[in-house]
């Protein structure tokens, strides 16, 4: 789905995400998003899509069947998390 939304950038440079936007991105209370600058602009991604995108990457240069993500869910479960 692409869409734009008007967010206004406060004096600190914060911005707030409408709540349509948040409940679409499974986002509640407070956390975290990444963003990555790209030619075309700024692209903001959840911790679960970031790691979905960093999977794929290595699964393209690595040929990684699945391995990572039972790596990567073996370490959060080690953490805690």
């Amino acid at each position: 789905m692409n869409m734009a939304i008007e967010v206004p950038v406060s004096e600190d440079g914060g911005i707030r995400l409408p709540a349509s936007l948040r409940k679409r991105l499974g986002l509640s209370g407070s956390g975290t998003v990444f963003l990555e600058e790209t030619e075309d602009g700024v692209v903001l991604r959840t911790a679960a899509q970031a790691v979905a995108r960093a999977q794929a990457l290595a699964n393209r240069y690595t040929g990684d069947n699945g391995g990572s993500a039972e790596f990567i869910a073996n370490r959060r479960a080690d953490s805690g998390e």
